[in-house]
């Protein structure tokens, strides 16, 4: 008897060969394109959420009192600036900081903030991340994502879920202090907000 893990995977398998067929589908009629496809989907995986984001986080290392009402409720944060929807509906915001250096994972399958990262890339989705990250993620974010974090810095994974959702307030990069928040959003990646590797230097 399958049990809910089971029966939570095997949906999420339904739902990835439906997108599939339909897909095809639409290619075969003529609706779209192959290319018109990818390009969609680079479009909600790499500008569109993390973009989004990238704002959110921009104004919290400019604003304290938005940044304490994010870390509060990152949900009704987003909100403030009309971020929500699905896959958003119950979000924590993870602050990094000297100490402490967050990173998410959703260990079962894919759960990501879609309204602030977009879709979730190939490797979150991959079962050697999902895995390993969760045993070594030192190592992990060394060797497969070049992002060195010291051994004086703690590490702590986050499993999200379909009931909430996790994403990364990176640290604001040094010598930014008189950045507004257009020149800081730009530094904002979303590996950064996944937590595994940093926001991006202004020099870089």
């Amino acid at each position: 008897m399958a049990g809910p893990t089971d029966t939570r995977l095997n949906t999420q398998e339904e739902i990835t060969a439906r997108v599939k067929a339909l897909e095809a589908m639409l290619i075969e009629k003529g609706i779209m394109t192959t290319e018109a496809v990818d390009r969609l989907a680079e479009i909600y995986e790499n500008e569109v959420g993390p973009q989004l984001g990238a704002k959110v986080v921009a104004r919290a290392w400019s604003d304290p009192e938005f940044k304490a009402r994010l870390l509060a409720d990152a949900t009704a944060a987003c909100a403030e600036m009309d971020i929500s929807g699905l896959q958003g509906e119950e979000m924590i915001a993870l602050e990094n900081t000297d100490d402490v250096h967050n990173l998410v994972v959703c260990t079962l399958c894919s759960c990501y903030p879609w309204p602030v990262l977009g879709l979730p890339p190939n490797w979150y989705k991959a079962p050697p991340y999902r895995a390993r990250i969760v045993r070594e993620p030192r190592k992990v974010l060394a060797e497969d994502f070049g992002f060195v974090v010291p051994d004086s810095v703690e590490i702590r994974v986050w499993d999200s879920s379909s009931e909430l959702r996790y994403w990364v307030l990176p640290k604001r990069p040094e010598g930014t202090e008189e950045m507004g928040t257009f020149d800081l959003a730009a530094l904002v990646t979303r590996d950064s907000m996944i937590g595994v590797g940093p926001a991006a230097s202004p020099s870089s």
